[in-house]
């Protein structure tokens, strides 16, 4: 079985997200599934199916399946429009989240996600005492994303991760205005046993509406500003965000499975 290992949501090595993409005849037994996640111990491993003219898509963290990833979705994209089907410039997936599209801009990679809705929820001592910075705003999807007031206290943050995973959502994510950018983030996900996330295509289906609707603005330049860092391009649609960026090949190799 072959697999890719992408950087993705860069234009050079070592930075953005790594996403391992596993290219398979038919899906394997969900305990094999999540014993290659686990080996490869990245925040993704990507496993793609070519069924006609789509390919079904799942994603799997070393600590089991996710519904919906967005580096590695990229990483996929790149890995098929690149290295398998070249004279394509568009590829769809069918997902746990649905179909998903991924269309090649030149040396970009966009894709089509849902827009999560999300709510207003109160600013909580918890909060405080897990981020050792007190919010101004919090909003809550399937992520718990808590606004905060300058983007320095965003890249400086040292959050208490023990804290962090009592509170709400699957995935907590820090922002604030950017300088350079339109938002600064970082996002930590201790509940699936990955401290924090490099940069995470998904969680901006939540970061760039909440910007979107805050700056009036329906494009959004976002930085994640983990310590491998990370960019994406954002457009906000109705019900929808087109997530783009690039993705760098740094390895092919052949698993040898039992």
């Amino acid at each position: 079985m072959k697999q890719f290992v992408v950087d993705a949501f860069t234009d050079h090595l070592f930075a953005g997200n790594q996403a391992a993409v596993c290219i398979l005849d038919e899906f394997l037994p969900d305990p094999l599934m999540i014993h290659i996640a686990r080996e490869n111990n990245f925040s993704e491993t990507a496993f793609a199916v070519e069924d006609g003219d789509i390919w079904r898509l799942r994603w799997f963290t070393p600590n089991g399946e996710i519904d919906l990833c967005g580096h590695a979705t990229l990483a996929t994209a790149y890995v098929i429009l690149e290295h398998i089907d070249i004279n394509r410039a568009e590829v769809e997936f069918e997902t746990l989240s649905g179909r998903l599209t991924v269309a090649k801009r030149g040396d970009l990679y966009e894709m089509t996600f849902p827009a999560y809705d999300y709510k207003h929820v109160p600013i909580t001592d918890d909060m405080e005492s897990a981020l050792g910075v007190r919010p101004i705003d919090a909003v809550l999807s399937r992520d718990l994303m808590m606004v905060l007031d300058d983007d320095a206290d965003v890249k400086n943050l040292k959050p208490d991760f023990a804290r962090l995973a009592t509170l709400d959502g699957l995935i907590q994510a820090v922002t604030a205005r950017g300088s350079d950018f339109d938002c600064v983030s970082r996002v930590f996900a201790p509940k699936l046993g990955l401290l924090e996330d490099p940069v995470t295509g998904s969680t901006h289906c939540l970061i760039a509406p909440y910007w979107s609707k805050r700056l009036g603005k329906r494009e959004i330049h976002a930085f994640q500003a983990s310590s491998r860092t990370g960019s994406l391009n954002c457009i906000v649609e109705d019900s929808s965000v087109k997530l783009s960026g690039k993705a760098v090949l740094y390895s092919i190799a052949e698993l040898i499975l039992p």
